[in-house]
């Protein structure tokens, strides 16, 4: 076990509907990662985008990792409720420069945003979204599973939207938001957000703080090979099973199993038998 005490981990769900089996992996092993390092661990509920959130569904979350042995250290941010923050950081990257607004469709570029808007001047009677006008030509990476990762501007990401032209605030700035104001100092997650990477430190670099390390764990597979998700229809996990849910969790990320019935009593081995170099190289891995 390591001894870190100034380390923050977070899980951070939204509150889409219930738990499945593929977010239970992620918030055990960013829990474990924390624990092991003698860290504290907070629970999130990224509640941002009010037309996909499932009314009563953050506080069955909540449910569902409580049965399982995994409570906050520190009271639940919704960040439904921190809205002010988010427009305080973009009134500071707007004065930076750092901001222009956009109101290109989606279905106008197949791929990376192209940079369209980057020179207009649109009138301020469109609805418009504001994009962060990336200055890096390379981000770079040691994420602490899989390895070392080089992004280049024009290639793997672009200029990347902020502020929604809905209104709403994008998830790129209001998760890198929370991650500073909680300190956060290592971000475990599934492996599907790696590409989220390289966005995120560009608004830490134009905020002048130190991103995180990463630490990012393959996705769960489906049978179909497809990611388990909400929007599949993965299975609800049953908290009635939670020391088995816990057991198959650890066997997915390669560490030991624990012979108890008791969800407490495998976490706290489990704390102590967990390695980051046991945890499977992939981006994903099929149950």
């Amino acid at each position: 076990m390591t001894n870190h005490p100034h380390y923050v981990g977070r899980f951070a769900p939204s509150p889409t509907g219930p738990l499945h089996f593929g977010s239970l992996v992620a918030a055990i092993g960013s829990y474990l990662d924390a624990r092991s390092a003698r860290g504290q661990w907070f629970i999130r509920v990224e509640d941002l985008d009010p037309p996909r959130t499932v009314r009563g569904a953050g506080r069955h979350i909540l449910k569902q990792l409580a049965d399982h042995g995994l409570v906050s250290d520190h009271p639940v941010v919704y960040q439904s409720q921190r809205l002010q923050h988010f427009d305080n950081a973009l009134s500071i990257l707007q004065t930076e420069g750092r901001l222009y607004s956009c109101n290109c469709p989606r279905r106008s570029y197949p791929g990376l945003y192209p940079g369209t808007c980057r020179t207009r001047e649109l009138s301020g009677s469109q609805p418009s979204a504001l994009r962060f006008r990336v200055g890096e030509t390379t981000i770079q990476q040691k994420d602490l599973v899989q390895g070392a990762v080089t992004w280049t501007y024009g290639k793997d990401f672009g200029d990347f939207i902020v502020h929604r032209k809905d209104g709403l605030h994008a998830y790129q700035l209001a998760v890198v938001i929370d991650d500073i104001a909680q300190k956060v100092t290592r971000i475990v997650r599934g492996a599907d957000l790696l590409s989220a990477t390289p966005m995120q430190t560009c608004l830490y670099n134009a905020l002048g703080v130190q991103s995180p390390e990463t630490l990012h764990l393959p996705m769960v597979l489906g049978r179909d090979g497809q990611k388990l998700s909400k929007q599949t229809h993965a299975p609800v996990i049953n908290t009635a099973s939670a020391a088995d849910n816990l057991n198959q969790a650890l066997a997915f990320l390669n560490q030991p199993a624990i012979a108890s019935d008791n969800p407490k009593t495998i976490l706290s081995a489990a704390i102590k038998n967990w390695r980051t170099d046991r945890i499977p190289k992939l981006m994903g891995k099929t149950l």
